[in-house]
């Protein structure tokens, strides 16, 4: 349902909403959020509601000494966990200055004139998502530790895999605030899940990866666990991937999956800084069946992508990423290069199996080729490109 202002003010009065959770990301896709009241609300949506943003990755370079979140009426949903009467509830937040324009920071805003590029050119672009993270138990004084929730193996059943009642909480508390979960199996690492999305609009996509990863924190730390999406939780253990399927059609429906998948091969090397952010991100990478070469297979095995048509589209499914990433910013670049590709009408090799190019093999060489690439440099804010670097 796409909630307007008006739908939620009302919402806020007949439900007995008592707070409202304003949420937003910092550059690397950190969920950060303020708390109003109910009777603040109708300022927030017409003035923003202000904060200091000069402590917040990618914001620290704005000369505003305030900043203004504006909610989406949009992205409005009931957190479940908390009570039914003085309900919380969240919404996704624009980021805007004082006189009412949007920061070019905002990674949100970034994602949305890369889905705006793409209208321009007639393309539509969804993504889906397959996403893998552990669950350990705490200690006696609810410290994480290392210890996994349960040593089972690739989709196996209880009781061996211990983690099934909590990865039906997840799905079912997703599926509460309006999101789609499609499948949900235990992976390969002793207490390792994996739980996939189906394909969604751009926004809506990177929107419902923020709250996919908000909701299992939260259900873990409900059972006394903890969880974990880092790319190498346990060393000689499967890494965390987030693998990203892409859907792209022209105005008149034809398939351009291909093309976009193509130009995002020829890109992959100068954005892997900021699909794969952080040092141990290189640690996974060509280890446990995740990719270090920019290849493709239709095999789905080690290469960067599997693609394969399937009831006569083009299915791409890439597997470098890590859920360290900030989905908004992974999406925009996604759509960059996927336009980048149609609009060149790049074809992918004809040899699936070549090896090609390697991926970065630090975050070093990560960010030497992201700061000599003027395709990242068209299209991500240099305070993004800063927050990288480590500015």
């Amino acid at each position: 349902m796409q909630y307007t202002v008006e739908d939620v003010l009302k919402y806020v009065e007949e439900e007995d909403a008592k707070f409202i959770r304003l949420a937003f990301c910092d550059a690397f896709g950190v969920q950060k959020n303020i708390s109003v009241m109910p009777g603040e609300l109708k300022k927030a949506f017409e003035d923003g509601a202000p904060i200091s943003a000069k402590e917040i990755a990618g914001f620290r370079g704005s000369p505003y000494a305030k900043l203004y979140l504006k909610p989406d009426p949009s992205t409005l949903a009931v957190l479940p966990w908390r009570p039914d009467s003085g309900r919380v509830l969240r919404m996704f937040c624009d980021v805007y200055t004082a006189d009412g324009e949007e920061i070019l920071s905002s990674t949100r805003n970034v994602l949305k004139k890369a889905v705006d590029a793409a209208k321009e050119a007639g393309i539509e672009f969804r993504f889906g998502s397959e996403t893998e993270f552990y669950l350990f138990n705490k200690d006696e004084n609810g410290n994480p530790t290392r210890i996994p929730y349960d040593t089972a193996g690739y989709m196996d059943i209880a009781p061996a895999d211990r983690c099934e009642n909590i990865r039906r909480e997840i799905c079912l508390t997703i599926e509460k605030m309006g999101l789609t979960p499609e499948r949900s199996h235990h992976e390969h690492g002793p207490g390792q899940n994996e739980i996939d999305f189906h394909y969604g609009k751009p926004l809506k996509a990177a929107d419902q990866m923020t709250t996919f990863k908000m909701v299992v924190s939260t259900i873990a730390d409900r059972y006394g666990l903890v969880s974990d999406f880092s790319p190498v939780p346990l060393p000689g253990k499967p890494g965390n991937g987030y693998h990203i399927n892409i859907y792209a059609v022209d105005k008149d429906g034809n398939d351009v999956a291909g093309f976009a998948a193509a130009g995002i091969m020829e890109k992959i090397r100068e954005i892997t800084l900021f699909l794969n952010p952080s040092n141990e991100s290189y640690a996974r990478l060509g280890n446990n069946m995740a990719p270090d070469k920019v290849n493709w297979s239709d095999a789905g095995e080690s290469e960067l992508m599997f693609v394969e048509t399937y009831k006569g589209r083009t299915h791409v499914e890439l597997r470098s990423p890590d859920a360290l990433s900030n989905p908004y910013l992974v999406y925009a670049l996604l759509i960059r290069a996927g336009l980048y590709g149609i609009k060149n009408r790049m074809e992918l090799s004809e040899k699936t199996n070549e090896e090609g190019l390697l991926l970065p093999k630090s975050k070093k060489e990560a960010e030497e080729l992201a700061s000599k690439s003027d395709f990242v440099k068209e299209f991500v804010p240099e305070d993004l490109i800063g927050a990288y670097m480590g500015h």
